[in-house]
């Protein structure tokens, strides 16, 4: 028996499927040049490459713990929040955009895979369930996705937009 295709919508409408509520997060990021993605509003925030990475990281924590897998196993050493970029090349930018789409399919994947009753069960050592763990990647990505919206206004109101 296969998932509720409710969620699997609801991952696919947050991150890249179009939808009623207006840019998703794979829509914020679309055509982004490295120097925009760079950008930081102010010493000390989070800027649109950060950003894109952290919501990598939860997507894969999100599907670690709906499928059992170990920690330890995402493709960068740490968690939650990385500094980025590195060197900002073009490269750079692809290679970590690339990451976030993988780790969606991944999590997409691993949703449509469970069974319905495993969305109402708690995860283990949590208050929430399953299903509020899924719920909740949707919700942080659209969270995210405002928040670059934001940040490329800003940039482009800096002069950086063409970055």
């Amino acid at each position: 028996m296969a998932a509720d295709p409710m969620l699997v919508a609801l991952l696919d409408e947050a991150f890249s499927s179009r939808s009623w509520h207006g840019t998703n997060l794979r829509g914020a990021i679309r055509g982004l040049t490295p120097g925009v993605a760079a950008w930081r509003p102010a010493g000390g925030r989070h800027n649109i490459w950060e950003i894109v990475v952290h919501a990598a990281y939860w997507k894969y924590a999100v599907r670690r713990r709906l499928t059992g897998e170990s920690r330890g196993t995402f493709a960068l050493a740490g968690s939650n929040w990385w500094r980025r970029p590195v060197q900002g090349t073009a490269a750079e930018w692809r290679a970590d955009v690339a990451l976030l789409t993988s780790e969606h399919r991944r999590l997409r994947e691993a949703v449509a895979a469970c069974p319905p009753s495993r969305f109402a069960r708690r995860v283990p050592s949590s208050p929430w369930t399953f299903g509020a763990l899924v719920r909740g990647a949707a919700a942080h990505d659209l969270y995210h996705a405002g928040q670059v919206q934001l940040l490329k206004r800003l940039a482009h109101a800096k002069g950086r937009a063409r970055a």
